[in-house]
């Protein structure tokens, strides 16, 4: 299992590090800085709420799906049919509920359009998201990999098209970077779909009842929980938007700091997928998660917390890069924010093994606890800092939820603390404190600060032994 599992990581991160980079810094910057920050941050706001309540298309459809093909894999031709069914009536509820409490909040006509446009993205988004759950859970992580950076590709080339092939004399406008969305998902539903109905032989879509009742009743769990995470991880930009006078720009300012730490937090979203249904199935046959644990939060928490540490540090530079407008503020957000990739990291960890093993209600819990937590802390800073405030609030939420769901892993699994590794993991972060805190004055630019101290990371996360030749060497003989 740890062979499979980190081969699959591998495979994940390639091809994510090979695509998802120039979709960020290639694609969705020079986006924003052609539509200006202002209509970004609408866009983004509007986004963020659709993503909210993304949850009503799938109502933890998905997540039980991961589990139950992993552990029943003879499942998935019954289950396919009645779904992909369930899916397209759940489209329905998903935009009254939308539709209804934007109504409520007060968008005006174009937000609605924009909102429409948006929910159908959500749908076809979602949609792709259930399919890939029955590769991975029929452990088909090359396929699911493929998969989950077809539309980014595809987006690429249709912006690339758009942003500098010279077809139109206008000026970009966020309509268009909409709709190369929904042509890109278009495709890899198709793509999906095809491949899948190959793997089943399915026939034709069924509606059956009862089917449908029972499995949206053991998802429901699952749909709560993600409804809160959504919640809380979505919230800020949607709070600074209606809070505020000025509220597109700050939440368009806040989109600009928040876009690297998503993307960043994509590969541990990446880590979790195959995690997800090989925790299930070593729980169903009762083998010791501890040591997979061990060694996949060894190696996240230390990759992110080099990351977070000195990509803080470099932060105005880093933005300078990116954007034209707002790179201060823009700046001043990032250096809180970007300390969210550890604990968001970490609950990808924690959080997948609670779920695997049917934790859910603890989690669900803890998740209404941290979306309190962040309500309240945005009520209160937003109107004084704004969007830094924000970054404060998504920063003290995230912490909450990481350490909880550490503390219910340990008592639930009985695991005992290891007191040398946090000793050499605490080596190691002030390690990198100190390198960049040094780096600074030594007079070099901040790409080379960068690449020295990824040098530090790796040469001290040798030398402490926290990661082995002899380790590495063996999962590549098993490879």
């Amino acid at each position: 299992m740890r062979k499979k599992l980190f081969s699959s990581i591998l495979l994940f991160l390639l091809l994510n590090i090979l695509i998802k980079p120039f979709w960020i810094l290639g694609i969705d910057v020079n986006v924003q800085n052609a539509v200006g920050a202002e209509e970004f941050g609408l866009y983004f706001a509007i986004f963020n709420f659709t993503f909210i309540f993304n949850i009503l298309l799938d109502l933890g459809i998905t997540n039980f799906n991961n589990k139950n093909i992993a552990q029943h894999n003879q499942l998935i031709s019954k289950h396919l049919s009645g779904i992909l069914s369930i899916k397209l009536i759940l489209f329905v509820f998903f935009l009254a509920v939308t539709f209804f409490v934007g109504w409520l909040i007060g968008y005006n006509s174009r937000s609605f359009l924009l909102l429409a446009w948006m929910c159908f993205n959500q749908f076809l988004n979602s949609l792709i998201i259930y399919l890939r759950s029955n590769f991975s859970g029929l452990l088909l992580f090359k396929t699911d990999s493929i998969l989950s950076v077809l539309d980014r590709v595809l987006m690429i080339v249709f912006c690339s098209i758009l942003l500098w092939g010279d077809i139109t004399n206008e000026t970009f406008k966020i309509e268009w970077f909409i709709g190369a969305q929904t042509l890109s998902y278009l495709i890899t539903v198709f793509v999906a779909l095809t491949a899948l109905v190959r793997k089943t032989n399915i026939k034709r879509l069924t509606l059956n009842i009862p089917f449908s009742i029972a499995i949206i009743k053991k998802s429901l769990p699952f749909a709560l929980l993600v409804l809160l995470m959504s919640s809380y991880n979505r919230i800020d930009p949607i709070m600074l938007e209606r809070l505020l006078p000025c509220g597109n720009t700050s939440a368009g300012i806040y989109a600009s700091a928040y876009r690297l730490l998503d993307a960043l937090v994509m590969l541990s979203y990446l880590i979790s997928v195959p995690l997800l249904p090989i925790y299930a199935k070593m729980l169903k046959n009762k083998e010791n998660i501890g040591s997979i644990t061990k060694s996949v939060f060894v190696c996240v928490f230390a990759l992110v917390s080099g990351i977070a540490i000195t990509l803080s540090c470099c932060s105005n530079d880093i933005m300078t890069l990116l954007y034209t407008s707002h790179t201060e503020a823009s700046s001043n957000v990032f250096r809180i924010l970007i300390f969210g990739f550890i604990p968001i990291s970490i609950t990808y960890i924690f959080g997948t093994l609670l779920t695997a093993n049917g934790n859910l209600k603890q989690l669900n819990i803890l998740s209404a606890i941290t979306l309190a937590i962040n309500i309240i802390i945005n009520i209160v800073l937003i109107p004084r800092l704004h969007e830094v405030g924000s970054a404060y609030a998504s920063l003290a939420a995230q912490s909450f939820v990481a350490i909880t769901q550490v503390a219910l892993s340990f008592k639930i699994f009985k695991f005992k603390p290891d007191y040398e590794l946090l000793l050499k993991l605490s080596i190691y972060v002030l390690f990198i404190i100190g390198c960049n805190i040094v780096l600074p004055h030594l007079g070099i630019n901040w790409v080379m600060h960068i690449a020295i101290v990824g040098i530090v990371m790796i040469l001290t996360l040798f030398a402490l032994r926290l990661i082995r030749i002899k380790d590495i060497i063996t999962i590549i003989k098993e490879r």
